[in-house]
């Protein structure tokens, strides 16, 4: 127990000397970094997921699962994002003995091509815009149920001629109980930006802390899974100015606000995230997941849909892993996610 006291010393460590304030939704700069790239992540609510199994995508989010049994393996990802967007990513892992578990990483997202015009409207060129993370990550487990990890993250963008620069790193701790479950706390883009896209203007990075727990049932083929998303910041809600709802004080003309138990349900759901896999076979594995606060701020109300739902499957061909998954964000389409996990070391057996 005394570790884990320790892990719960240095987040609030972390916390305290980021020197950083909550920043959700494009209060910062590189919030790319909250967009996973992962199939299965995707499908099971698109953020920190606990899961101890040797998947390599999910030490992006949580470096604590860099273990050993990622050893010599190679993850790919792609996403088909809206309109002409698309993400990608790759990762490697490697054990070196007596000092630890590595990870290293390229995340790549390209927002398309874009049109110089002039006042009068006319087309005088293209130009590009991007975003960009190389990542190294380090895992050890310092017992049979305790383990801890960081990743090291240099960060940029580059918006036709406006470039930025950053660096941040993530801090990861999991435990897993006598009984099975597993518990995982990370801190994540602690860091600062060090060339601004303008000289006078200096951003921060989107900070943030997730927890969350996993077990998979003893009779059930079914693993459930609960994360608390942002610790650092308990109202996540924000005044909508288009105020698709609707619902407006007839006397004072204002906006009507929630107050007592609804406030603090709606605010209290915002922070969770549910999931679950279900394992068909040993080839087989069922994904779907639940963001409320996703639902909230993106849906249509009259045409709610599924937005805030994500779904998505794995399945073992071979020495490969597949992971397929969608992720509703808007009524109007959902992301399509593509990973390819390959264990290179079963190659080199053969």
């Amino acid at each position: 127990m005394k570790r884990l006291y320790i892990l719960i010393l240095v987040f609030a460590i972390s916390l305290s000397s980021s020197g950083l304030h909550a920043q959700i939704g494009g209060r910062g700069t590189y919030d790319f970094l909250d967009a996973t790239v992962s199939a299965r992540v995707a499908a099971l609510g698109g953020s920190m997921v606990p899961i101890d199994d040797g998947d390599l995508q999910l030490t992006l989010f949580n470096p604590s699962l860099i273990s050993s049994a990622m050893h010599h393996k190679m993850s790919l990802s792609y996403v088909d994002y809206f309109a002409d967007i698309n993400f990608a990513s790759a990762q490697y892992a490697r054990s070196i003995d007596n000092i630890g578990n590595f990870m290293a990483g390229v995340q790549f997202n390209h927002y398309g091509t874009f049109d110089y015009a002039n006042e009068t409207g006319q087309v005088t060129g293209e130009f590009n815009a991007s975003d960009y993370a190389l990542v190294l990550g380090w895992g050890r487990q310092l017992d049979s149920n305790f383990s801890i990890g960081a990743n090291a993250k240099i960060v940029g963008s580059q918006y036709e001629s406006y470039s930025s620069f950053g660096i941040a790193v993530d801090v990861a701790g999991s435990y897993v109980t006598k009984s099975g479950w597993l518990l995982s706390m990370t801190a994540r883009n602690i860091g600062s930006e060090l060339k601004s896209y303008l000289p006078t203007q200096n951003s921060m990075m989107p900070f943030s802390m997730k927890f969350g727990v996993s077990k998979r049932l003893d009779h059930v083929p079914l693993r459930f899974i609960l994360l608390y998303d942002h610790i650092e910041k308990w109202d996540l809600t924000y005044n909508d100015p288009n105020n698709l709802h609707g619902d407006i004080d007839p006397i004072s003309g204002l906006p009507k606000s929630k107050n007592g138990f609804e406030k603090f349900g709606d605010q209290l759901m915002r922070h969770f995230i549910v999931a679950s896999e279900l394992y068909i076979g040993k080839n087989l594995i069922l994904r779907g997941g639940y963001n409320y606060n996703r639902r909230q701020e993106l849906q249509i109300p009259d045409k709610p849909g599924m937005v805030g739902f994500s779904w998505g499957f794995g399945v073992r061909i071979s020495k490969f892993n597949i992971n397929y998954a969608r992720s509703t964000y808007h009524a109007v389409g959902s992301p399509n996610y593509l990973t390819l996990n390959i264990n290179l070391s079963a190659f080199s057996k053969n």
